[in-house]
């Protein structure tokens, strides 16, 4: 979906892929299918934009076979798709059963994630619509806070650079200009928007920016303006947002909401869960280990990473953190410019809700992440933005 700033630029706005499980390029093919064109027809539009997520094989497959890019450009364009960005995060593996630390790997220390970086900035050269000429990526914070050390460091700061110096010669080759963004998540090396700027200012590109994902944001308890507002003054760009929210339990030491809690406590995903406190902020890496005692202090509001639906927030006890999500979209987009262009939802959690939440079918899970976009669609167009044809 397409929107006019009030600038005359053009946001886009798209949804993740990383909801529909699929490693292969057939998976892929099946995704735009079953899933992303009835969601536009959902909707009404003859255009929806998607974030596509490719899996290493899905793009090694795609950056060595120039027929089936093609077929893939073809295929989007044959079901009134396109894409602008992709996310980058997920190297494989995002669909299995257990996910949990894996999603942290190959991370920048490891030549594999340069790699497949760099196949999917050529990839996304060559799916841009005729009419676009910025693509952007989000990808991992640099690593997994436990597996990292100054040597490591060292080579996740020469990945990135030399990473720069790659997508400068896929503009120079193609007139498509890829931008990469690392996307702080609560437990990684860059867990928050503050953690980015020093690594990124020591890179100190303007193709490698920072994506900001809301739900994270509001995790570690970051307020919205507050954060943009160091990111603007270190000149660190915004190359994308993930629009999503967390989930929020305002009263965690009463019995009742530890209960309703524990419903979100699911095998798959990890669901970092932080509380503020004096000292400052508390977490634990999953939310079982938040409710398995005394880890995490109760005294305060509890928020875990656990991506929930835009529209519908938990019942009460729990809420989600969609008052984030609009400060931060307030400040990205409704202003005299608009700081990012590129705004994608990421509810990637739908299978992982609590079972009488889940969509039974693929009609119901077109209908929500439908209802998704719909109220991000008002949200831009009450700031002012005109959506396009």
């Amino acid at each position: 979906m397409r929107f006019r700033h009030p600038d005359g630029s053009t946001v886009h706005l798209a949804y993740c892929t990383n909801v529909h499980p699929a490693e292969t390029l057939d998976g892929v093919l099946a995704q735009l299918r079953d899933h992303c064109e009835p969601v536009r027809r959902r909707l009404g539009r003859d255009r929806l934009g998607i974030g596509l997520w490719l899996a290493g094989d899905a793009a090694h497959a795609l950056v060595t076979d120039p027929s089936a890019l093609r077929g893939l450009r073809g295929e989007l364009d044959r079901r009134g798709l396109e894409v602008v960005t992709l996310n980058g995060f997920p190297y494989e593996g995002f669909g299995a059963e257990k996910v949990k630390y894996r999603v942290y790997q190959p991370d920048w220390a490891d030549p594999v994630r340069l790699a497949h970086t760099t196949a999917l900035a050529r990839v996304l050269a060559q799916l841009l619509p005729d009419d676009v000429t910025e693509g952007t990526i989000s990808t991992l914070p640099l690593a997994w806070r436990t597996a990292y050390d100054d040597e490591r460091a060292a080579v996740a700061h020469t990945a990135l650079t030399t990473l720069a110096e790659r997508l400068d010669a896929l503009d120079e080759l193609t007139g498509r200009s890829i931008r990469i963004g690392l996307e702080p998540e609560p437990g990684c090396v860059v867990e928050t928007t503050h953690d980015a700027i020093a690594p990124l200012t020591a890179i100190g590109h303007h193709r490698i920016g920072i994506c900001v994902d809301t739900c994270h944001l509001a995790t570690s308890f970051e307020d919205p303006h507050t954060a943009l507002d160091a990111l603007a003054q270190a000149r660190v760009p915004i190359v994308k947002s993930q629009l999503s929210a967390a989930l929020h339990a305002e009263h965690p030491h009463l019995p009742e909401v530890r209960t309703a809690l524990a419903a979100f406590d699911e095998p798959r995903f990890l669901h970092q869960t932080r509380t503020r406190t004096a000292a400052g902020l508390r977490g634990t890496d999953d939310l079982g280990e938040a409710l398995g005692g005394d880890t995490l202090p109760d005294a305060s509001p509890w928020r875990a990473h656990f991506h929930v639906p835009l529209h519908a927030a938990p019942a009460a006890p729990l809420t989600s953190t969609l008052p984030v999500l609009r400060a931060a979209l307030t400040r990205l987009v409704g202003g005299p410019h608009p700081l990012t262009r590129h705004l994608e939802v990421e509810t990637y959690t739908w299978q992982a809700l609590p079972p009488e939440l889940r969509p039974r079918a693929r009609a119901q899970l077109a209908d929500g992440i439908a209802a998704e976009l719909t109220l991000v669609r008002d949200l831009l167009t009450d700031l002012g933005l005109k959506e396009l044809p």
